[in-house]
């Protein structure tokens, strides 16, 4: 993105959504917008700011059509503080940490940990992303889990998909046990009733991809490289690929995708609809150890915290009213339903009213 711009000699800055707003606003009138500015301005947001890693920023400027004749923005700032504690060993194939969120509850943040297996999915690390969902889903989203973020602590790689040197020494039984633990994970995964967001700097192959399909949202950087390469391989994609690709991009391109098992960037994933935000990973931070992976990590967990400034009751519904969007007025019906007589909604009128943040209680 940065040599898009900067290879037209628009002299736009990228280093926060302001800069490039006042910079738009010195071009001429007649001036043509890079595709990408015009994106970011439809899509209120462009992420990857220059922040200390104790900060995250919220960015919250208009939403303008991309015919809207652009005018001086609005720009709001608001700095959130976040703090982490960690409640796992350092070598853990599985790091965690807790994140207070908004209100109340916390967002819990998964970190993948096999630095020298590129974090492939071994038995060891299925059984903790196994144990991990089990207790998210007995919260049945009423517990102070309000959100999940999966990402990766190794620069490599998010997830490189199976441990296939692993598998060459599994038995046809155990292999199809662990297929069925696989699948059966990505499946409770899917359905969990919080928020879930992938977090992915690196590259995600194969079972790697196919584990952030699982989650409601992708936060991709720019650097990563993603694919179901495993037509190479003689086989297909097995724990979801096939139908949740062409859930999320479309049929044409999830069968481009997976019938030539090519390789797809960030920046080509954004635009083909695989991930649901896009950070600027500078050259620079691409060769400096960890800033890429945390850059993305930040930007993941303030849309996290983003998200978690609602009601939780109201966010667990909308939710599944979204999951559910085949069932249309129905399902909307039923999730408003569960929300019109809570606690948090006359809360919220009353703050309105009041002209105060609202705090909502969950209930």
């Amino acid at each position: 993105m940065v040599a898009l711009i900067r290879g037209k000699n628009w002299g736009l800055s990228v280093d926060g959504f302001p800069a490039v707003a006042a910079a738009v606003q010195q071009l001429p009138h007649t001036s043509e917008l890079p595709q990408f500015i015009l994106l970011a301005f439809q899509n209120h947001f462009l992420l990857g700011y220059s922040a200390s890693s104790l900060y995250l920023w919220k960015e919250m400027p208009p939403r303008l059509p991309l015919s809207h004749t652009l005018r001086q923005p609005s720009v709001l700032s608001v700095r959130v503080r976040v703090t982490r504690f960690s409640t796992s060993a350092d070598d853990a194939v599985i790091q965690t940490q807790q994140i207070p969120a908004p209100g109340s509850g916390n967002i819990r943040v998964l970190l993948l940990n096999r630095p020298k297996a590129r974090n492939a999915i071994s038995k060891n690390l299925l059984d903790g992303l196994s144990k991990h969902v089990q207790s998210i889903s007995a919260e049945g989203g009423n517990g102070p889990t309000r959100a999940l973020v999966i990402a990766s602590n190794v620069d490599s790689a998010f997830c490189a998909g199976a441990d296939l040197k692993e598998r060459v020494n599994m038995t046809k039984q155990e292999t199809n046990e662990f297929l069925s633990k696989l699948r059966g994970t990505f499946r409770d995964l899917a359905g969990l009733p919080v928020p879930t967001i992938s977090a992915v700097s690196s590259m995600a192959l194969g079972g790697g991809l196919e584990l952030a399909l699982c989650t409601h949202l992708r936060v991709f950087g720019s650097s990563s490289i993603v694919g179901l390469p495993e037509t190479r391989l003689a086989i297909i994609p097995g724990a979801g690929g096939t139908y949740r690709l062409p859930g999320i991009v479309g049929v044409n391109r999830a069968r481009d995708l997976i019938l030539t098992g090519r390789r797809v960037s960030g920046p080509e994933s954004y635009f083909m609809g695989l991930c649901d935000r896009l950070v600027e990973i500078l050259p620079e931070e691409e060769q400096k150890e960890g800033a890429a992976r945390e850059k993305v990590l930040r930007e993941s967990i303030k849309l996290a915290m983003d998200i978690c400034e609602g009601g939780p009751i109201a966010i667990k519904q909308a939710l599944q009213a979204v999951n559910d969007f085949q069932k249309g007025e129905v399902a909307e019906n039923e999730a408003y339903d569960g929300v019109v007589e809570t606690e948090d909604r006359f809360e919220a009128l009353r703050a309105f009213a009041e002209k105060r943040k609202p705090a909502f209680r969950g209930r």
